[in-house]
């Protein structure tokens, strides 16, 4: 706790430097804002189109932004950003030229309110990007000034004036000073024309577009002007001329497209054409109808017909035998008993019956008749002229199916020279349909897309659009007053505490009894604190006296030496008073004095002076025997000792001492005087070394220190 409080002594010190120095830094900041430019900030959302959700997401309206696609955010801020963008955003607005009014301190930018107009025509680039003088001295004439220059030309309002690289034409704004009654002209006023490259330069260094939120199809722009009006025009104005460049980028896009997709049209419907007549040709050539209609009829033909053709050769091998059957039993005839399933007409079946019954009827007339007899003659005959005409319908039938065989075979064969070459003709018109096809699909592509290319060059809207405007800022966003104010007393209090403690601790002064304590073995012998009122002085030393006597610093007949490093006045209060105070404890003191500093301050009987240069040669044994002489009467010797760095003897006096009393002064001693008296100590074998701390506690406001310093320099004054 003590050691804290310790820390904060130098901080309680200088408090009042501390409250100054912030005080000063608050008065420098308003006045530093008084001064400064303040910064305006405006800010458009700009909400981008979405094709996944929302209106645009409807199939009317997809058909009418067929160009749109689902927006990357980052890709459109890099649009908004582009040189080509902005180029166009800044020929909408006239922020090519500037006017300031000139004044001793700043310079502040007229826009919208300036008394003056100016209009600019350049030949080259070198007269864009100064700032030209313009002095007005009166309602009809000015001064024009080139940059750096002294001499300034004369010049009347409305007339043109020929400059290096250009003409200008300075006017005087009507209409605002009509409208402003207080309105001042007589002033000094600078000008500047800006190039492109110059104005896209002061642009994009204020210039933040950014999301609103990484899913969020929203953008934020916001730009940062000297002029609250320049920030919300120009933001409005890039956000109006990004979806006018979409609609006027997807028009074009449209209006090429239509271009090229007719140009497309005419050549895939020639294509298309050409191919409908290789088609037609083929056909016609081949005398193709339908090849696959033609081929089921051509195969259930030959299949028809090889099915009879079966039947046929079937019944004509039945015929066959039939015949051979009968050929080989010609003379019996009607012994033989042929299978006629092949010869199954009518006819046939019924002369059977007739043979069957007149051989029938022969056996009847045998019985009765000879084979000589005329009733059988005739009915053999009968039977002959019908097994005659059974075997001739036999060998007709046989030869009339096989010309019906040989007939259907031709025919067969006929019909299957329509299968010779029919992959070769299905290959081609395979191929030719296969190109109709291509011609005809690339065709009805192009069609659809030409009329979806004429929808979107029609539907001349965009669903970018605009969902907060920009507005003219009132309020600054830098400075901000209130944070460069409070900024100032914070940094006006840590540099006050900073200088503070540099001070203290590049002074280094004793300043404490844990100052001592840390730096030396030496103990400390009184701590004397600063008496303000003389009537304790008494109190305060027949306490230090009775303080060294319970310490056993006072014995019989002992020489007590006071000394301090820098300046004998440094010890002489506690000198004079510890004598003093010995004094009134009733001791008989001999008070020897090796400066002269408290001659007359005592009786002559009590006193010796060692001051005087002749004692310089005088050796250790001289002045010890001298002392004790003196002292044979005395209970105590006090020795006021010369300052230790002047070393002429005070050393010496310090060497015959019982007990030394090195006084250090918190307040003017230097730290390292500790260490110098720690070593002068081991060096010079001093005896009973002890430090007596003056002021002890003592951190006297700044103030009051300035005060002394004060009062000490108008007494110096004044004598």
């Amino acid at each position: 706790m003590n050691d804290n409080l310790r820390i904060l002594k130098p901080l309680f010190r200088g408090f009042p430097i501390i409250i100054l120095v912030m005080v000063l830094a608050v008065l420098s900041a308003k006045k530093y804002l008084s001064y400064v430019t303040p910064m305006y900030e405006s800010t458009a959302k700009l909400k981008l189109a979405d094709t996944e959700e929302g209106v645009p997401s409807a199939n009317l309206f997809k058909d009418l932004d067929v160009f749109a696609t689902a927006n990357k955010i980052a890709t459109e801020i890099e649009v908004l950003k582009s040189s080509k963008l902005m180029e166009k955003t800044i020929a909408e607005l006239p922020f090519d030229k500037e006017i300031y009014r000139k004044g001793d301190i700043r310079t502040v930018e007229l826009f919208g309110n300036s008394p003056i107009t100016i209009e600019g025509t350049f030949q080259t680039e070198k007269a864009l990007d100064k700032r030209y003088g313009l002095n007005v001295i009166s309602k009809k004439e000015y001064q024009f000034f080139y940059p750096d220059a002294k001499k300034g030309i004369q010049a009347i309002f409305g007339k043109p004036l020929k400059i290096e690289g250009g003409t200008l034409l300075v006017s005087l704004n009507e209409p605002y000073i009509q409208s402003k009654n207080d309105a001042k002209i007589i002033d000094s006023y600078e000008i500047e024309f800006l190039s492109t490259q110059k104005l896209l330069g002061k642009i994009n260094k204020d210039l933040d577009i950014v999301p609103v939120d990484k899913d969020v199809p929203v953008i934020r722009i916001n730009l940062k002007s000297n002029v609250p009006e320049k920030a919300a025009l120009f933001v409005n104005k890039l956000a109006e001329m990004y979806i006018k460049d979409y609609i006027e980028s997807k028009f074009k896009a449209a209006n090429t497209t239509v271009d090229f997709l007719k140009e497309e049209i005419n050549s895939s419907n020639k294509k298309l054409s050409a191919s409908e007549n290789n088609i037609q040709n083929f056909r016609d050539k081949k005398n193709i109808v339908n090849i696959r209609q033609e081929t089921e009829t051509d195969l259930r033909k030959i299949s028809q017909l090889k099915i009879e053709q079966t039947n046929i050769k079937m019944n004509l091998e039945a015929i066959k035998e039939l015949n051979k059957y009968i050929a080989s039993g010609k003379k019996n005839y009607l012994d033989l008993a042929p299978n006629f399933e092949a010869f199954t007409d009518l006819l046939s079946t019924e002369m059977v019956k007739n043979m069957k019954k007149l051989q029938a009827d022969k056996k009847d007339l045998l019985l009765t008749y000879t084979p000589e007899d005329e009733k059988v003659k005739i009915i053999d005959a009968k039977l002959k002229d019908l097994i005659d005409y059974q075997v001739e319908s036999i060998k007709n039938t046989e030869k009339n199916l096989q010309i019906k065989y040989n007939g259907l075979s031709n025919d067969i064969a006929e019909s299957e020279k329509a299968f010779v070459g029919l992959p070769e003709k299905e290959k081609e018109l395979t191929i030719l349909n296969r190109e109709f096809s291509l011609y005809e699909t690339n065709y009805n592509f192009l069609n659809s897309k030409r009329i979806d290319a004429e929808i979107a060059r029609s539907a001349k809207i965009a669903f970018h659009k605009i969902i907060t405007p920009a507005d003219v800022s009132q309020t600054p966003v830098s400075p901000i007053r209130s944070i460069i104010i409070v900024v100032a007393a914070i940094l006006g209090m840590f540099g006050s505490i900073l200088i503070i403690y540099l001070v203290h601790f590049g002074k280094a002064k004793v300043n404490d009894e844990f100052t001592i304590e840390k730096n030396s073995t030496i103990p400390i012998a009184l701590s004397t604190p600063f008496i303000k009122q003389n009537e304790n002085i008494k109190e305060n030393f027949l306490k230090e006296a009775i303080q060294m006597e319970l310490k056993g610093m006072l014995q019989e007949q002992s020489i007590l030496v006071i000394s301090s490093y820098d300046q004998a006045k440094d010890h002489l209060f506690h000198s004079k008073n510890l004598v003093e105070g010995f004094i009134n404890q009733g001791r008989k003191v001999l008070v020897i004095d090796a400066t002269g500093q408290l001659e007359g301050g005592f009786d002559a009987q009590d006193y010796l002076n060692f001051s005087n240069p002749k004692y310089l040669s005088y050796t250790q044994s001289v002045f010890q025997n001298e002392i004790q002489q003196k002292m044979e009467n005395y209970e105590l010797c006090v020795l006021h000792n010369q300052s230790i760095k002047e070393d002429k003897l005070a050393l010496l006096f310090m060497s015959l001492a019982t007990q030394n009393l090195i006084v250090l002064d918190s307040r003017k001693t230097a730290e390292k005087t500790i260490i110098k008296m720690e070593l002068l100590k081991d060096e010079f074998k001093l005896p009973n070394v002890w430090f007596v701390l003056n002021r002890a506690g003592y951190n006297p406001n700044v103030l009051v220190e300035i005060k002394k310093i004060w009062n000490k320099y108008t007494k110096k004054s004044s004598c």
